[in-house]
């Protein structure tokens, strides 16, 4: 099957959040099952160009309509870690993607809808026709509409589109404009039915046209497919995915193996698996030498990943300090797109500099993110709302016990040791429901009582753990599945 990718992220050379992630590994394991896959995303100035092999030109003149002008685009082709990738580079002075930042400007609807008509225009000029065209996020989610508003019309009537939703949030609300600019009519789409936003009916919500006219929409754990159709976690778009709730469906994420592996890591001391666990408590040490943290009997909790207010980041914060008040060790990894958040956690780090149980890094450091995996007891994940989640899944592989607020993706895959209804061996971590400090600190006192009183049953939650396959094998032949049935229709 040929299947082309139109994203806004990929990992390791465009990467924001988990998204990048979920582009690569599909990929690879859609390319592993015999497919030809080929990703489309912007050529942004601010890339890891040192992560792309032989970049070079495949596409000069392409000209993309835009409002009552055409923009002269360039295409160029090269291979990130094996994935085959073209970069749509514009040329305009409205500097599209040379902006120093991936996100994040007053414009972005506005550069992510010319996207979408570059990426159609460039399919359409160099002759490709997909089986299957796999949007991800509100980013891409203009592909569908100019597909079968436009593109149809004039020979691109063979491909199929599956949208898939990586987070709510974010919807891309805009004004009617962002239609006109890139050739859609707004009189006809802007409606209810279409593309109107639910809430605002002077607006334009680019998710929900994504949703209207895939073929199929898919999110990023079955828990979270409920709990956007159910709750407040829609943000609005829990109407939209009800009256399509039959070509919806929710998919749990995979883990990269290749890339999070204890066993194989270039990036930890010493490598291990669960035939040599004990292995793992090297790592420890290494990490405690590298944190300067004192080397004790005492277990280490650790947060990785971005500090913004979908993580829980008032419970992070209550965590650090619960942890030194009852002589445990908290280290920290990651870094706020809010300002202020980042500069509170900056000035804890300054108050806490000193303190041999407590380590801070504001910032994104990948290496070390595989040593804290590593050296780690426990991972603390408390998000008001996750919809997947890939920390609890590779802190797994790790043997690195995950304790998480069960929503969306992390009720899938995290399974209580003293509460869930599943026998002990298939137990994995420490569960909560409330946001309140108190729902926190039971599941911590529990995590830390099992690992300081009984030594063994912990070591057994590790294997169970470390058991799991939460790589792309399955989720990727469920997508198979969706790209057959949607083919076929």
């Amino acid at each position: 099957m040929y299947i082309v990718m139109v994203s806004p992220e990929i990992a390791p050379v465009a990467k924001v959040g988990g998204l990048a992630d979920v582009v690569f590994g599909l990929s690879r394991e859609l390319e592993i099952r015999g497919n030809s896959v080929e990703i489309i995303l912007p050529k942004y100035d601010c890339m890891w160009y040192d992560q792309i092999y032989d970049l070079q030109v495949v596409y000069e003149g392409l000209w993309v309509p835009y409002y009552n002008t055409w923009i002269h685009c360039t295409v160029f082709f090269g291979f990130v870690h094996g994935r085959k990738c073209f970069f749509i580079d514009s040329h305009s002075d409205k500097n599209f993607f040379s902006r120093g930042v991936f996100y994040g400007h007053g414009d972005d609807n506005e550069r992510f809808a010319f996207f979408c008509r570059a990426a159609l225009e460039f399919m359409y000029k160099a002759g490709k026709n997909p089986d299957i065209i796999h949007c991800h996020d509100w980013q891409t989610a203009l592909v569908p509409v100019l597909l079968y508003e436009i593109y149809q019309h004039i020979g691109m009537s063979h491909p199929r589109v599956i949208f898939t939703l990586h987070n709510l949030k974010h919807q891309g609300i805009a004004g009617e404009y962002a239609l006109r600019e890139v050739g859609l009519d707004d009189y006809k789409l802007i409606n209810n039915e279409r593309l109107q936003d639910d809430h605002n009916p002077h607006a334009v919500n680019l998710m929900k046209g994504g949703i209207v006219y895939s073929n199929f929409v898919t999110t990023v754990s079955p828990q979270y497919a409920w709990d956007v159709r159910t709750s407040d976690q829609g943000f609005g778009m829990g109407h939209t995915l009800h009256v399509h709730q039959s070509k919806f469906g929710g998919i749990l994420n995979g883990v990269d193996y290749e890339v999070w592996n204890p066993e194989i890591d270039p990036h930890i001391p010493v490598k291990y698996g669960p035939a040599n666990i004990d292995d793992k408590y090297k790592n420890k040490e290494a990490l405690r030498h590298r944190l300067l943290l004192r080397q004790e009997l005492k277990p280490i909790i650790c947060a990785i990943g971005r500090l913004d207010h979908q993580k829980g980041v008032h419970l992070i914060r209550h965590a650090l300090y619960y942890a030194l008040q009852n002589g445990w060790q908290f280290i920290l990894l990651g870094s706020s797109p809010d300002k202020a958040v980042n500069d509170e956690f900056l000035h804890i780090k300054n108050q806490l500099n000193d303190n041999p149980d407590c380590h801070l890094e504001i910032g994104y450091n990948d290496e070390l993110s595989h040593l804290m995996y590593a050296g780690s007891d426990m991972l603390l994940i408390p998000s008001l709302f996750e919809p997947c989640g890939l920390t609890q899944m590779i802190a797994m592989k790790y043997g690195t016990i995950p304790i998480v607020r069960g929503t969306g993706g992390l009720s899938n895959t995290v399974y209580d040791a003293n509460y869930s209804d599943r026998p002990f061996n298939e137990r994995n971590g420490y569960v909560f429901h409330g946001t309140d400090y108190g729902s926190l600190e039971d599941a911590m006192h529990r995590a830390t009582g099992l690992w300081y009183s009984y030594p063994a049953d912990f070591r057994q939650l590790i294997t169970n753990a470390m058991g799991y396959d939460w790589s792309w094998n399955w989720p990727g032949k469920h997508y198979l599945d969706i790209y057959e049935f949607i083919r076929n229709k």
